[in-house]
């Protein structure tokens, strides 16, 4: 049968309408592109994403800080310390200080051997100044101060090869002990040392000496017990200025201050480093703390023998009074270079005068 006119208008609108719903119908089934979620009409809405929280780093306890280690300064004047602390403390928190607290004050620096003449004048300038008590005691910090820093604690080195420290004192008040730790601190420094062991008087002392040589891995210029401590230093200067050694440590003879003869030989010694070396850097004397005013006395008849540059003050580790340090410098002005405050290499302090006071009154 031959469709014509309308029917066959009808029978492509059909085609063409069921052509147009198997397009929807494969469109619905077609499968998700990929990184895209599969909505359809009617499904349910997509759950939001999940936050997940950053990973924080772990947090640290604070680092506490070391405790500062005691100062063996302060241990060291303890002795003093009690004496001075106590009664000027108690002055300090009057309102006026009284012609009989002036008297107090000169007795307790008087006992912490400061000696009676730089007792008086300090207590005499406090008392003019008539001060109010607490500021009396300010005073009193800065006038020590003032005394201590009338010469320099320094120690001295000469730029020039083969500088030349004379070190002595008595028997038994610490100088071999001493010259070792004085090495020690150079060789911290990174300078170069000599040892010269010109105590020749004494085989024990030349033996001594060259136990701490060993130890501390520096050479010890050395002659037989009984020899000229004279060629010793000789010796010893020339072998520094041969090898460019920065520094040349002499320990003379420890003899007592009363032996005319020995200070004589002393005298001598300190000649010829000078004339080997151009001039002596360093001429010290050892003090024991503990001998109080007898070391004013070794002070001055070695001064007078051998021109002491300074102190290296010894056994200043609890037993001793601190005061000496003052009187040292106040008779004599010669100032203390070095503080012992033990046994061991490293109980030798460089000498403050701001905190030996600090130390000294609290």
């Amino acid at each position: 049968m031959t469709l014509h006119g309308p029917w066959l208008y009808l029978l492509a609108s059909t085609a063409l309408v069921l052509l147009i719903a198997l397009s929807v119908l494969l469109v619905r089934r077609r499968p998700p592109a990929p990184g895209k979620p599969d909505v359809s009409v009617g499904d349910p809405p997509a759950a939001p994403p999940v936050e997940v929280p950053p990973i924080e780093a772990p947090v640290e306890p604070p680092v506490e800080p070391p405790a500062p280690r005691p100062s063996r300064l302060a241990a060291g004047l303890a002795k003093t310390r009690g004496i001075l602390g106590t009664r000027l403390g108690a002055l300090a928190r009057r309102d006026r200080l009284t012609d009989e607290s002036y008297d107090e004050i000169e007795e307790s620096l008087i006992l912490a051997d400061l000696g009676v003449g730089a007792s008086a004048r300090i207590v005499g300038a406090l008392k003019s100044a008539n001060l109010p008590a607490a500021e009396a005691m300010e005073s009193l910090k800065k006038e020590l101060i003032a005394v201590l820093r009338k010469s320099n604690p320094a120690l001295v080195i000469n730029h020039a090869a083969a500088s030349v420290w004379l070190v002595t004192g008595v028997n038994g008040a610490g100088k071999t002990t001493s010259i070792a730790k004085l090495a020690h601190a150079q060789l911290a420094l990174g300078r170069s040392v000599v040892l010269a062991a010109a105590d020749t008087f004494r085989a024990a002392a030349i033996d001594q000496l060259g136990t701490w040589a060993m130890r501390l891995g520096v050479h010890m210029v050395r002659h037989e017990p009984g020899g000229d401590p004279g060629a010793v230093v000789y010796d010893a200067i020339a072998y520094a200025k041969a090898r460019g050694i920065d520094l040349v440590i002499v320990d003379t003879a420890g003899r007592l201050h009363t032996k005319t003869n020995l200070m004589e030989e002393l005298k001598k010694v300190r000649r010829i480093a000078e004339r080997e070396a151009g001039q002596i850097a360093e001429s010290l004397l050892v003090i024991d703390a503990t001998v109080g005013q007898n070391g004013i006395a070794q002070a001055r008849t070695f001064f007078e023998a051998i021109e002491i540059t300074g102190v290296v003050l010894t056994k200043l580790d609890g037993t001793a009074k601190g005061g000496i340090v003052v009187a040292i410098q106040e008779e004599l002005g010669i100032p203390v270079k070095a503080v012992g405050l033990g046994e061991s290499l490293e109980d030798l302090e460089l000498f403050d005068p701001d905190q030996f006071v600090e130390a000294l009154l609290g």
